[in-house]
């Protein structure tokens, strides 16, 4: 951990061989440009860059601290207030959201739920200029440095080429932006200019951005009118198989011992695959292709069952019916703002409270486990949340 901080503060300095090789690697970045074709006003206003992007450099080097169990991911991707907000999202965008149901065969309510999940349905898109980013990552060097190098001249190509202006390119550290987080090279592939206006604009138009997810759901596999997943429960102590690629039918599965948690018969065509997220104990789900076609877009399982999830909720199917495995279960967003405002109202340093743990939140929660006899996990569970008094 000290070892990357110097590095960084070593870039950030400006001294020495570093600032001399990110010199020339600004450079070099600035001919490739120019050698694909990007003109050198669009190269000149992205490029002029003199020092590495520290933020960057340190979210691209620390590893979390922690894995996120299920039920925490769970626990804020999927809460109330997104589902409320989903579906007046969804009314409100009504028209878009069927009509790009209609055209690309997506469920209008996973489309809904990729931009839930992706940037809260457009209000946290991001705020790392993409051009600085991407340029530090590939001067950073590493076994990524060719990747990074295609999505920085895509970026820049989808300027030149007035997609967008640069004043739209920002976004997550690791280069996805827009509305539901396409990174450049995907823009390029699979953004279509949905409302018509001749320019393919993910950043501000809801139209494009979500004609776009629709777009590359189909290309990743999306099968129209079939479902993404249901919830079940197996037998206790199941070891049968899992996985969602270890597929069966759901004659096969009920012959299995596992039954829907809503009571109803396991019946229907198709054949889908079993994930314990959790373990036998806690809920289990079936997924089918479709589930596959969501996992593609953030290649993990706990983002394809959030989005599922989220979607089924914002359609109106109830929160899980099998609790999870856990005596600490995870917050909610209100929740995680609620905890850091106890936090700030004891002493203890949290910043300005916004509901986002991040480190200087997680040594604020370790503090107090350790002063309420807890084991300091610096994680933001209901233990904690309810030993300082929250509700």
């Amino acid at each position: 951990m000290r070892h990357m901080v110097l590095i960084a503060t070593a870039w950030m300095m400006g001294t020495g061989a570093a600032a001399a090789n990110f010199t020339q690697c600004i450079g070099q970045l600035r001919a490739d440009a120019a050698r694909s074709g990007i003109s050198q006003n669009v190269i000149a206003q992205a490029l002029a860059i003199n020092q590495p992007d520290e933020k960057v450099l340190r979210l691209s080097k620390v590893q979390p601290e922690f894995k996120t169990p299920i039920w925490d991911y769970m626990g804020f991707l999927v809460d109330e207030e997104r589902v409320r907000d989903g579906q007046a999202m969804m009314r409100k965008y009504d028209r878009i959201l069927r009509a790009a149901e209609q055209r690309f065969g997506v469920d209008r309510h996973v489309i809904a739920a990729v931009w839930g999940v992706e940037t809260n349905f457009g209000s946290e898109a991001g705020d790392n200029f993409l051009p600085h980013a991407l340029a530090t990552l590939v001067c950073e060097g590493g076994r990524r440095e060719a990747f990074w190098r295609g999505e920085l001249m895509a970026a820049l190509k989808l300027v030149d080429h007035g997609d967008l202006t640069l004043d739209e390119l920002y976004g997550s550290w690791a280069g996805a932006f827009g509305q539901t987080q396409f990174i450049p090279t995907t823009y390029q592939r699979l953004a279509v200019d949905f409302d018509g206006d001749g320019r393919r604009d993910l950043v501000k138009s809801v139209a494009d951005a979500l004609g776009s997810t629709a777009n590359y759901l189909k290309r990743a596999g999306w099968r129209t009118g079939q479902p993404w997943m249901i919830e079940v429960v197996v037998p206790s102590g199941y070891k049968g198989p899992t996985g969602r690629n270890t597929r069966a039918s759901l004659a096969t599965w009920a012959g299995r011992g596992v039954t829907r948690a809503d009571g109803r018969p396991l019946s229907g065509g198709g054949e889908a695959g079993l994930l314990l997220p959790a373990g036998p104990n806690g809920p289990g789900f079936l997924v089918y292709p479709n589930f596959n076609a969501i996992y593609a877009y953030n290649q993990a399982e706990s983002y394809a069952l959030a989005i599922s999830h989220l979607a089924d909720r914002m359609a109106g199917y109830p929160p899980l019916r099998t609790p999870w495995p856990t005596d600490d279960p995870g917050l909610s967003r209100a929740q995680r703002l609620q905890l850091q405002k106890l936090l700030a109202a004891r002493g203890y340093d949290v910043g300005e409270p916004d509901g986002k743990i991040g480190a200087q939140s997680r040594a604020a929660i370790a503090a107090a486990e350790q002063a309420a006899g807890m084991p300091p996990t610096g994680r933001a569970g209901s233990k904690i949340y309810r030993a300082l008094g929250g509700r």
